[in-house]
């Protein structure tokens, strides 16, 4: 099992925890070079997906996992990201998550812009 593979069920496993909901892993390796895996998933309120959040990370850092960066933990805010690098990992209000419809744009969308981009070289 790969590196990253062992940090995105580290990291699905502390989402569960946490009672985040809805949590969704993508596989994105064929359509960005950017990670290899993203994780979606609920919080029920804004404070609860600040703490899933905030959890997550603070057990994943036990592991000797750090973030690389991390977006959107202010009192206001309906989506946290965590980037991992290999693995970016999303908590957001359904809210946010039905708007920005990730699994969409990374699913099906994504996969016809990649082909079309590999067809047209």
């Amino acid at each position: 099992m790969s590196d990253a593979e062992k940090l995105k069920d580290a990291a699905v496993a502390a989402l569960e925890d946490y009672k985040a909901e809805d949590i969704r892993v993508l596989d994105v390796r064929d359509l960005t070079d950017v990670t290899d895996y993203m994780i979606v998933s609920n919080g029920t309120s804004s404070l609860h997906t600040r703490a899933v959040a905030r959890n997550m990370v603070d057990d994943l850092k036990k592991l000797g996992h750090r973030p690389l960066n991390e977006e959107g933990d202010g009192e206001s805010n309906d989506w946290v990201l965590v980037d991992y690098g290999d693995v970016i990992v999303h908590v957001m209000m359904k809210e946010a998550r039905d708007f920005y419809d990730l699994e969409k744009f990374w699913g099906e969308d994504m996969q016809q812009l990649v082909k079309a981009a590999r067809e047209s070289q």
